[in-house]
């Protein structure tokens, strides 16, 4: 119904605008009973936990103001979130333990893959899967690591210094929380793991010993600027980081025998190995022989299972909301909610 508001003081007391247009859907709710309009202005407050001295509500519809109210300010009260009130234990880098709520959990897994470029519905479906993780984690072990191949989590305020429009930033992560709270996804009753990359090479990847993997189309991904990588090598370099001894005469293929693996002269290395210890984006892997050295062609930034970043962002761009998002790139796990 409302898309921004506003506090203003008069000089006694604060107003609060509340700022709606009528170009969108919404806006047809202003025809709806004062006891309506009263509702869902108590609702926005309480959901976006606005704080004003004061009980006068100004409605503004495309620029005007249309209609005042006063309302009981002392009845409205913040909306209690699960996110706040269920705790997380983590086991940190020096494997001490400190127990945060998931709220702050939420905040420091987000941040360490946030980009601007992120759609808010795909923060609300990765939102969904760490949720679900923590739910799992702590059901399993009673704790969580603080660094572990799903999730990076550093304390929010680490970013402060490294993200511009920090701030904002953490308030439109605030919201999209609030707007899952509790949610996870499930698998024949079972929690799932947070499977998210930046982007594939035009589809997701099955795997069987993760039933609710299911490899599906995302060819949004042939679009990203992430879709492929070139990097080239020095055959000096490359014995200097895999500590082997090869030259254009060496042979050098990629040998798929169930797993990929990539033999360089006498030595063989798995696809993980190479990718971890070059630091590639992605182990879907190509290799070029040159006469001094080795181009290296990955496709994709990550292991191309579950949550498609980059494919996620750009359906939801067309008004696909994170409910189908998952059931997309999940299709065989259901959406549940956890109650206080």
């Amino acid at each position: 119904m409302f898309y921004k508001y506003e506090i203003k003081n008069n000089g006694f007391e604060d107003i609060l605008y509340l700022y709606m247009t009528m170009r969108y859907e919404f806006s047809s709710e202003f025809t709806l009973e004062d006891s309506v309009i009263n509702a869902s202005t108590q609702k926005f407050i309480n959901t976006n936990n606005i704080k004003f001295r004061g009980n006068k509500v100004c409605l503004v519809v495309d620029g005007n103001v249309v209609k005042c109210m006063t309302i009981d300010n002392n009845t409205v009260k913040k909306e209690e979130y699960l996110a706040d009130s269920y705790m997380v234990t983590l086991s940190l880098d020096d494997h001490s333990l400190c127990e945060i709520p998931l709220r702050e959990y939420l905040l420091g897994v987000l941040l360490s893959k946030y980009m601007d470029s992120f759609h808010v519905e795909t923060l609300k479906a990765m939102t969904v899967l760490y949720t679900t993780f923590a739910f799992k984690m702590m059901r399993d072990n009673n704790c969580l690591l603080s660094t572990n191949r799903f999730a990076i989590f550093k304390p929010f305020d680490y970013y402060k210094a490294e993200i511009d429009n920090y701030n904002m930033i953490i308030d439109k992560l605030n919201n999209v929380i609030n707007e899952v709270d509790g949610i996870y996804l499930s698998y024949n009753n079972e929690y799932i793991l947070p499977f998210i990359h930046y982007s594939n090479s035009g589809k997701t990847l099955s795997n069987k010993h993760y039933p609710y993997l299911s490899s599906v189309k995302s060819l949004w991904d042939l679009a990203s600027p992430y879709y492929i990588e070139i990097n080239d090598y020095s055959y000096g370099e490359l014995n200097n980081k895999l500590n082997i001894s090869i030259d254009n005469s060496s042979e050098i293929n990629i040998i798929n025998d169930g797993y990929k693996k990539i033999k360089l002269g006498e030595a063989i290395f798995s696809i993980q190995e190479i990718k971890s210890i070059l630091n590639l984006k992605s182990d879907d892997i190509y290799i070029i022989v040159n006469k001094t050295g080795l181009r290296i062609i990955t496709k994709g930034w990550g292991n191309s299972y579950g949550l498609s970043i980059y494919g996620a962002s750009e359906i939801a761009k067309d008004g696909c909301k994170y409910s189908n998002i998952l059931k997309y790139y999940f299709p065989k796990a259901k959406l549940y909610k956890k109650t206080k």
